[in-house]
């Protein structure tokens, strides 16, 4: 789920630069006028005397952004009960970075704006934009590795929720009580529907449009109801039964190819999967290359000629807003992620160091659509409102090239995990100082003419891109074997030896290599409770004989230290160094020039 989010979040931050680009070349155009003349018609609906009327930019802000948040609610659903958010120890750091990341840029732009006209704007800075954040991770590629784009992206989750409860406790004006007990009545049908099991679509969307309506005329903004209705939507991981149904129907339209079988797998499928993740999967596309572009079209648009921007540049508005983007979102995620891992609330997923956490924290500065989201319901002067908009661009665009030079200086060895002071002045050895023996863990024939050995660590990310390669040279050339040696770098991978140790004692029953997929498909859990659960899966007593399991760890560490080993992965083939790509086209180049040269 998390990659199919990156994958389109990445993507449609494309088409929403694009939209911004046009707001802003549409307001200082010299048809600069049309632009809040056109997101100011009036439309609406009407049912015989009654009329509801809004101008184009709150059908935008109020309506489709309820879409918006919906998905937010979706997702929030989703890793509550399956994902990231399951896991308090994981969920405990990217919480408290989110909190930090939002009270130390409000309190940045207070201390500028307090009593002033603009101390209403305390709620812009505080947001993070998840798509334009992505984009600029998508940009910094490799040095940003698979764990911090999981990390920020449970820190974006936590920071949307708790954005939306600040608008919805500060940014609500009044109340219209008879609006609101309707919105409570509406509310409690869905509710109702739910716990009886009616999953009829008509339904819901009738009562969540009326929902929506009934917010509006509250006084509350609606956004509020897209998340709450998204939340509420089911969630569960497919059961064996629905498999087993959903297993039978495609072998039977395998067997039988007619239109009515394909409809029944199709429909079996679909039933296996909840239907929260069906809608993220249908809504990501209209959110991230429609709704959202669109919701920038409208509201990105400020002019920027010479009174403006000399108004900007002394506004304490337009500083605090951006200072609090990329001092104070920096400087509260950072804090923020520093005191759990003091106080030892939680643990971070993968092998992140604090370069690569630094640098999201200062791309987490930028800040968009819901900065602009808030700049409209907390000011009603259009000065003002100019001048948090050019604060927002201003400081998000401090914060992507803040971050992408932090990435750029922070720690990165182009593929290979290893300790700062790893590389040491001498030549490094080039072959094997310990043979292949007994004791050592072998997939492959005993008699195999290539061997490579894989000195590894089971929580390195570039260890576990080059599984399904070495194991893919393995399958396609049979005088291959592979075998693997344990060089945990606890330093970077604090889990990595503890994974280590069960992997061991999955081996003196046998099954080792098992336990090393197992391992290496599940980098991102590799918790105490992880490790037991896996044991538990293949029947193993992970903490059984620990100090023989380290001694036998250590044995793989002296070998590999001796070897010239100072990172993972380190190869060797047939005993000597291999300094090539981690790639199946260089591997198995590799493997041929070796059997030619035998």
């Amino acid at each position: 789920m998390l990659r199919a989010f990156f994958r389109t979040e990445a993507g449609g931050t494309t088409v929403l630069l694009v939209a911004t680009v046009v707001a802003l070349l549409w307001a200082n155009s010299p048809w600069g006028d049309s632009y809040e003349a056109f997101w100011h018609i009036n439309t609406g609906l009407s049912f015989g005397d009654a009329h509801f009327m809004l101008d184009l930019r709150h059908w935008v802000n109020d309506g489709l952004m309820a879409v918006f948040f919906f998905l937010i609610g979706l997702e929030v659903s989703y890793e509550v009960r399956l994902g990231q958010l399951r896991d308090r120890r994981l969920l405990a750091v990217p919480a408290v970075a989110a909190f930090g990341g939002m009270l130390v840029p409000a309190a940045v732009y207070l201390a500028l704006n307090f009593g002033g006209p603009g101390a209403s704007g305390w709620g812009v800075p505080i947001a993070t934009d998840t798509a334009f954040v992505l984009g600029v991770l998508a940009v910094v590629g490799a040095r940003c590795p698979e764990p911090l784009r999981a990390f920020l992206l449970t820190l974006a989750i936590v920071d949307d929720v708790l954005a939306i409860m600040i608008i919805a406790i500060f940014y609500t004006d009044s109340l219209a009580l008879p609006a609101l007990l309707t919105a409570v009545v509406l509310l409690a049908a869905i509710l109702t529907l739910r716990w009886l099991k009616i999953w009829r679509a008509p339904a819901y969307i009738v009562l969540g449009f009326a929902l929506w309506v009934a917010t509006l005329e509250s006084g509350i903004h609606p956004t509020l109801v897209g998340i709450a209705l998204g939340i509420l939507v089911f969630v569960y991981a497919p059961t064996d039964h629905k498999l087993l149904l959903a297993g039978e129907a495609v072998q039977g339209f395998t067997s039988s190819p007619t239109a009515e079988a394909a409809r029944e797998a199709t429909r079996r499928v679909q039933r296996a999967v909840s239907v929260n993740e069906r809608l993220q999967l249908r809504l990501h596309p209209w959110s991230s290359y429609v709704i959202v572009p669109i919701f920038a079209l409208a509201n990105a648009g400020v002019r920027l000629d010479g009174e403006t921007l000399s108004a900007a540049m002394t506004s304490p508005i337009a500083i605090g807003v951006a200072l609090g983007l990329v001092l104070g979102k920096f400087v509260g995620i950072a804090l923020g992620t520093w005191l759990p891992l003091r106080l030892k609330w939680g643990v971070l997923p993968g092998n992140l160091v604090w370069g690569q956490l630094l640098g999201g924290a200062a791309v987490s500065g930028i800040g968009f659509t819901v900065s602009l989201f808030i700049v409209d319901l907390a000011f009603d002067d259009s000065a003002l409102h100019d001048q948090a908009k050019i604060g927002i661009l201003a400081g998000s665009l401090l914060s992507a090239v803040l971050g992408w030079v932090i990435f750029r200086l922070a720690w990165d060895r182009g593929g290979v995990c290893a300790p700062p002071d790893a590389e040491p002045s001498e030549d490094l050895p080039k072959t094997l100082a310990v043979p292949v023996g007994p004791a050592d863990h072998v997939r492959g024939p005993a008699k195999a003419k290539i061997t490579i050995v894989e000195y590894g660590d089971f929580e390195c990310p570039y260890c576990g891109r080059l599984q399904p390669i070495l194991e893919e040279v393995r399958r396609s050339n049979p005088d291959v074997r592979v075998v693997f040696r344990h060089f945990p770098i606890r330093t970077l991978h604090p889990r990595a030896a503890p994974a280590a140790i069960v992997a061991e004692a999955a081996a003196d029953q046998g099954r080792f290599w098992e336990m090393h997929d197992i391992l290496y498909a599940n980098q991102r859990f590799l918790t105490d409770a992880d490790l037991e659960h896996y044991a538990a899966q293949l029947d193993v007593d992970p903490w059984t004989d620990v100090p023989r399991h380290v001694a036998r760890i250590a044995v793989d560490e002296e070998s590999g230290q001796a070897s010239g080993a100072r990172g993972t992965p380190t190869l060797f083939l047939n005993g000597v160094r291999y300094e090539g790509g981690h790639d199946l086209d260089s591997l198995t180049r590799a493997v041929e020039d070796l059997r030619e040269s035998a």
